[in-house]
């Protein structure tokens, strides 16, 4: 992105304004992410690739639905642009928050950071959602109980990790896994907001304190396990000083359902990185799952 695209971006924002300096920052796998300056003004812009053009709605949608709900600290919605054809891509400016990715920067004290952490997922998890589904700007195909989302979701990433040519061993090994603990998936007695992606590449930290947690694409309404479950599983790997605060934080103690939703996060993300040609991963992945599954 170039001072003149940029200076599209934002014209209706500050007309009379001349954009100076063109960063990129942090982005995701589905957009590009910049920080865009003019004179003593700072926002961010996001844009999409095409293919995944319709996350941009639903992004603004979480981000307002978590200020509505006096969550934060998160970006305002500032402007969203899905004509591709007033700056070549679909765009979204939000208001920058101060920090550094929790991934790319060191703090003093770890376990306060996952306490914060916790807090703040507890206040998301506060919102309630009206049945169990991916949420686009409402619940798609919601379904009621928490048995039914779960067992439609594992069946179809065993089905997708089938096609991928996973292993078929590991396949069963899952499958049975599931079958034999689905009855905790009925301990969730009612849907709520998750994050679902509530990993150190999204926290923003300053001097010890969280000040944002970013990029919402991945919102889901379902069991507030799955989403603590995904934080260990991606950032806290298992480690007793993240994940104990991390709960602690959130006032809860340590739940079964938590081993159950760990296989699933890794049984997504095998699918994705093999749908994706990322072989690298998978081996990792596999034998992870494979250990997990593995009921002791």
């Amino acid at each position: 992105m170039d001072l003149l695209q940029a200076g599209q971006m934002l014209r209706p924002l500050w007309p009379d304004v001349a954009v100076t300096a063109v960063v990129p920052r942090t982005g995701s796998r589905l957009s590009t992410v910049y920080e865009v300056r003019a004179g003593d003004r700072t926002a961010i812009i996001k844009v999409y690739a095409d293919k995944w053009r319709w996350k941009q709605a639903k992004e603004a949608h979480v981000y307002r639905l978590l200020a509505e709900h006096g969550v934060g600290p998160v970006p305002t919605v500032l402007r969203v642009e899905p004509d591709a054809d007033v700056a070549g891509r679909a765009f979204t400016v939000m208001t920058r928050l101060p920090g550094t990715p929790l991934s790319e920067t060191s703090v003093d004290d770890i376990a306060d950071v996952y306490r914060q952490l916790g807090r703040m997922l507890a206040t998301i998890h506060a919102i309630p959602q009206p049945g169990y589904g991916y949420i686009t700007t409402h619940v798609l195909d919601a379904v009621p109980d928490n048995t039914a989302y779960m067992g439609r979701q594992f069946a179809k990433k065993l089905r997708e990790f089938r096609e991928l040519r996973g292993d078929a061993e590991l396949h069963d090994l899952v499958q049975t896994y599931v079958a034999a603990h689905s009855d905790l998936f009925a301990r969730c007695p009612a849907p709520v907001l998750c994050r679902n992606d509530a990993h150190e590449g999204n926290v923003l930290v300053e001097d010890g304190k969280i000040t944002g947690l970013v990029d919402s694409e991945n919102a889901l309404a379902g069991d507030p396990w799955l989403d603590l479950a995904k934080v260990d599983f991606y950032t806290a790997r298992g480690d007793a000083t993240r994940l104990d605060a991390l709960l602690d934080g959130y006032g809860a103690v340590p739940d079964e359902r938590m081993r159950l939703y760990k296989i699933y996060h890794a049984l997504e993300l095998w699918d994705w990185f093999a749908a994706s040609g990322e072989t690298e991963y998978l081996d990792g992945i596999a034998t992870e799952m494979a250990d997990l599954a593995a009921d002791a």
